[in-house]
């Protein structure tokens, strides 16, 4: 029953060297004001941490996330359980969190796919999808970007002509979640067993889109604003479901702020026409400034890459590198109390013999 829901010899493996026998595993379906519902063998319980975990936990990537399968003791006549580690992630989407702190958010675990949504309305920006790429790249997961709102485009042609520029070898959905065959979209994607992520700003038609697919109304949706076709959030929260198809999904909240949790390889990946360009230029430490030669500045002049997927790539740059300074300080940080908390525990139990 547990491979209906994800789990494979990857995570088999982690569990069965390190976790005694009279413990079993569960899949985090939803995390709700510190406790959570999880997929098991018995079917759908709820959890909480162990006092254990929850002392030794030094940041909020030791916590479970949504997706992430976890060690339990199982309480099948009170469908009830204790989490007490989570096993080691096959892939994981993440984001800094708000804020001036450099701490990793993980968003979903152990997805296989991510469908980056964007709508064709006045939402449209190819600049944030650029965004959801590189972190999506940084995941591990594959990406399929999905455009929403055909029926209401105000440009079809050039929008899907200006993603398809940025994707590359990247699939490309276009639908209208409304109107459409939704499900008959997503079949080449969605596959048994597997579990992918629903990504996108608010508005944007996620919880529509897995409403179709579901096949009824299971998640709430609202209208978006004419104005300047925002939404609310609609999903707040994040939940793992499955589908009829054997397939499983994650919702999530939308995310107007996406602040990146990702390496400079990501972006180069992302990226991949900049660099190429760059690898051209007369002089290898080129800044793509006043230097002679250049060809990512030719290629701009040209019109042969476009200025403002240029500076984007630019601003993403500054950001990770900011981001590595701040990384660096938090790791010292979170050092420290890691070995604060193991003296504390190894004077408690000096003081106990």
């Amino acid at each position: 029953m547990l491979e209906t829901f994800g789990w494979n010899t990857f995570f088999e493996n982690s569990f069965r060297n390190h976790f005694p026998e009279d413990f079993t595993v569960g899949r985090i379906a939803l995390e709700h004001k510190e406790r959570y519902e999880l997929y098991t063998s018995i079917g759908e319980v709820w959890g909480e941490i162990s006092g254990k975990l929850r002392y030794t936990a030094v940041g909020r990537t030791d916590f479970p996330a949504v997706g992430d399968w976890v060690v339990i003791d199982l309480r099948p006549q009170e469908r009830s359980a204790t989490i007490h580690a989570v096993l080691p992630r096959k892939t994981k989407f993440s984001r800094k969190v708000a804020g001036i702190e450099a701490e990793e958010q993980i968003v979903a675990a152990n997805v296989d796919k991510v469908f980056i949504v964007n709508g064709l309305d006045g939402d449209f920006s190819p600049r944030r999808i650029e965004r959801y790429l590189l972190l999506t790249r940084e995941s591990g997961a594959e990406p399929i970007i999905v455009l929403n709102k055909t029926d209401i485009a105000s440009d079809l042609d050039n929008q899907i002509q200006a993603i398809k520029t940025i994707a590359q070898t990247i699939p490309v959905i276009t639908l209208s979640a409304t109107h459409d065959d939704t499900p008959s979209r997503f079949l080449p994607w969605l596959h048994m067993n597997e579990t992918a992520v629903f990504m996108g700003s608010s508005g944007v038609g996620k919880s529509t889109i897995i409403n179709a697919l579901i096949g009824r109304d299971y998640l709430k949706t609202q209208e978006v604003r004419t104005v300047d076709s925002l939404g609310k959030h609609t999903t707040t929260h994040r939940e793992l479901i499955k589908l009829a198809s054997g397939a499983l999904v994650i919702d999530t909240p939308g995310m107007r702020e996406l602040q990146l949790w990702a390496s400079e390889e990501g972006l180069n990946q992302t990226f991949s026409d900049i660099e190429a360009l760059a690898s051209q230029c007369r002089f290898s430490d080129c800044r793509h400034d006043q230097e002679p030669g250049c060809a990512v500045k030719a290629a701009l002049e040209n019109g042969t890459l476009d200025e403002k997927r240029y500076k984007n790539y630019c601003k993403m740059l500054r950001e990770l590198r900011y981001l590595e300074l701040r990384q660096d300080s938090n790791a010292a940080r979170l050092e420290k109390m890691k070995w604060k908390k193991i003296h504390a525990a190894f004077k408690k139990n000096n003081k106990r013999k």
